[in-house]
């Protein structure tokens, strides 16, 4: 059954997903909801596209952690469903609410129902998979990363560093890198933000860590880049 919301701009059909345990504020839950694990898989979504594809103004909202809009946003990318508008309440310790400046609570619930979407760089990686709150580079076994990096044409590093984080921006050019250096004083110390399109890593053995996963195995490249279409993003 959908459920249709007049907003300041227009009228949206809104769809909860609730990934895991997380916990539907109250102001979403008389809104259609849709069950689903921590980090949603492909079929998750099928049941949900079906009722939003027949939307004038579909609606998307996610009740979870990063790991889970990661999944949705991703979903609507490889589907080529970009139009439709994807609200996050995000978890505590939320990375994404973080880079794109979001609220928590039933203040992201009321925002997530009545906000208007904006159009906002779509972040990815190499093997189509979206970004929305932070990767993190080490090296194996969480050891120093030997090798260097680009954000475009401006180097970050080359030679052997503690480790680099990435993260998307709601503007363009879309993204930030910076280096994490060596504790001093028992505080961890980070370089300055460089800001690109995108941000590409070779080295010996990096292991990245996105939106809290982390590879199975380490690799000697990795890329993090700007998709060619934005995502709508209710904030």
């Amino acid at each position: 059954m959908a459920w249709t919301v007049s907003t300041k701009r227009s009228a949206i059909t809104p769809l909860v997903i609730q990934c895991g345990d997380s916990l539907v504020p109250i102001t979403l839950a008389s809104l259609p909801v849709t069950a689903v694990p921590t980090t949603p898989r492909r079929s998750d979504f099928d049941e949900v596209f079906a009722t939003l594809d027949s939307a004038a103004h579909p609606r998307l909202i996610v009740v979870g952690d990063d790991k889970a809009l990661a999944a949705a946003l991703t979903r609507l990318m490889r589907t080529e469903r970009l139009h439709i508008e994807l609200a996050f309440v995000p978890n505590p310790g939320s990375a994404a609410a973080k880079a794109y400046d979001l609220a928590s609570g039933s203040s992201a619930a009321k925002i997530a129902l009545f906000g208007a979407a904006e159009s906002v760089p779509l972040i990815r990686d190499d093997t189509g998979r979206a970004i929305v709150g932070e990767v993190h580079a080490c090296g194996a076994e969480s050891g120093a990363i030997t090798g260097e990096a680009y954000v475009d044409n401006n180097r970050l590093f080359t030679g052997i560093i503690p480790g680099l984080e990435i993260v998307p921006t709601p503007e363009h050019p879309g993204l930030r890198a910076r280096v994490l250096r060596p504790r001093r004083f028992g505080r961890r110390r980070r370089g300055k933000w460089v800001p690109g399109r995108a941000a590409q890593i070779g080295a010996e053995a990096v292991v990245l860590t996105r939106d809290g996963v982390v590879d199975p195995a380490p690799s000697t490249r990795g890329s993090i880049y700007r998709h060619n279409e934005d995502w709508l993003l209710v904030r």
